[in-house]
């Protein structure tokens, strides 16, 4: 896998989205110490990237691989796992795996994401893995597995992405003049 240096704005983390402002990017950069955005776990990696990813509790092995401690509130009023939580560690799963796939100046965007629900979970961690099936200049088509701590498959999905460049900023309207036409 590539590596590419970060450019202004851009952390050198293999999950850190693009510059504040690029479609799905994120503002902010707390302290580690903070848990916020920016926040490492243990083994170094990230353990947030936003206020999302805090709050569920995501962290990277690596930038395909992202992992979730289920805990009361990802919990649904009918005591299983939420499937909002499984969907959103499968879009930021499939993000990460292709972020570290991208060049500096190209940003990427969910376009469509299909997942099956196998099965749930009530305790314990669930692990999502993205395999990067096919990427060209501007789409990018992968797959994922959600899976319990135990080795269950509790979920699958494709997804695919948009490749873009983020666009020039536009100049700014020309003043018009307050003076009457002759």
């Amino acid at each position: 896998m590539p590596d590419r240096p970060a450019s202004a704005g851009e952390s050198d983390d293999f999950s850190q989205p693009a510059p504040a402002g690029a479609a799905g990017s994120s503002s902010g950069g707390t302290s580690p110490s903070s848990g916020g955005a920016g926040a490492r776990d243990s083994s170094g990696g990230p353990s947030s990237l936003d206020g999302v990813t805090g709050f569920m509790g995501m962290r990277w092995d690596d930038p395909e691989t992202v992992r979730l401690t289920i805990r009361p509130e990802l919990i649904n009023r009918g005591g299983l796992l939420s499937g909002v939580a499984s969907f959103a560690l499968v879009d930021y799963c499939m993000g990460s795996t292709l972020w570290a796939q991208t060049s500096e100046g190209e940003r990427i965007a969910t376009i469509n994401i299909s997942i099956n629900y196998v099965q749930t979970a009530v305790e314990g961690d669930v692990v999502c893995h993205t395999t990067l099936d096919r990427r060209n200049r501007r789409t990018a088509v992968m797959r994922s597995e959600v899976r319990h701590e135990d080795g269950r498959l509790l979920a699958t999905a494709i997804g695919s992405y948009t490749i873009f460049q983020p666009r020039a900023s536009a100049p700014a309207p020309a003043q018009r003049s307050a003076a009457p036409a002759a």
